[in-house]
């Protein structure tokens, strides 16, 4: 059974996406230690991390008139998954947000980016083995102190301080004080747009995760996101002094995540 690192349920909490950096480097040791993760991390077949000790200016593009565009950020990391393989969306979602929650501790700022990139850049920096795609990336630095005005006005566009309440992404309420503090980190989960769309079932011992609907988009995969919402929920039942296992799932259930006593 893998442990997650305890210290990855604080970050849920502490990770707020940035996109202005400062010009500070991160230290090297901070480096490796997320370069080791990227190559150690690998909890689903298919789905990877690649640390890109490259400038990542010409990876990111903005919105209209350059708001939401990433500037300043020193490296990047690309999110990657094999189309051929099974669960490979919500995979890359959860491998991806384990590597994003290790920067958070490392003290580093990070923003998941799966729409404003250009793919094609990022393929001339990395080798893609036939198949793969680069679902996402993240930039690597240290995030400007304040938020700029940039930050604030994309946080404003995203709405990224309003989440759903319970009783909108859940069938019924949690019954166990686990399922509780699961749903809670899941909450906190990030998504493209903050659209969240992921849906949460509650049985005695379990929590099977959908999406909200079958409407999807290629670009935004909504199993990537509820990928990331996965990990946060098993993060929460391991605060609560609960492990369990996930149980993959057909559309437009996701997978399940079953306690083990």
């Amino acid at each position: 059974m893998r442990r997650l690192p305890p210290s990855w349920y604080q970050a849920i909490f502490l990770r707020h996406s940035r996109r202005s950096f400062m010009s500070r480097m991160p230290e090297e040791d901070k480096l490796v230690r997320l370069e080791a993760l990227c190559r150690e991390f690998r909890p689903y077949p298919g789905a990877r991390a690649e640390f890109v000790r490259r400038s990542p200016d010409v990876v990111f593009k903005g919105l209209i008139g350059g708001y939401g565009r990433v500037t300043g950020a020193a490296f990047y990391i690309a999110f990657i998954g094999s189309e051929d393989g099974l669960n490979v969306e919500e995979g890359t979602g959860y491998t991806g947000e384990g590597v994003i929650l290790e920067a958070t501790v490392l003290g580093l700022g990070t923003c998941w980016v799966s729409g404003f990139f250009r793919p094609e850049s990022v393929k001339e920096h990395l080798s893609l083995a036939k198949g793969e795609r680069v679902f996402a990336v993240t930039p690597i630095g240290y995030a400007e102190r304040n938020y700029t005005f940039k930050d604030k006005i994309y946080r404003g566009l995203a709405g990224s301080n309003k989440r759903k309440p319970g009783h909108r992404i859940c069938d019924n309420a949690a019954s166990e004080p686990w399922q509780e503090k699961s749903l809670e980190a899941a909450r906190l989960a990030p998504s493209a747009a903050n659209r969240q769309p992921w849906r949460f079932g509650l049985g005695g011992s379990s929590i099977t995760v959908r999406t909200d609907s079958s409407k999807d988009s290629g670009r935004y995969p909504k199993r990537l996101d509820c990928g990331i919402a996965m990990l946060h929920l098993e993060l929460g039942a391991a605060a609560a002094g609960v492990s369990g296992r996930w149980v993959a799932l057909r559309p437009p259930e996701v997978a399940r995540f079953e306690i083990q006593k």
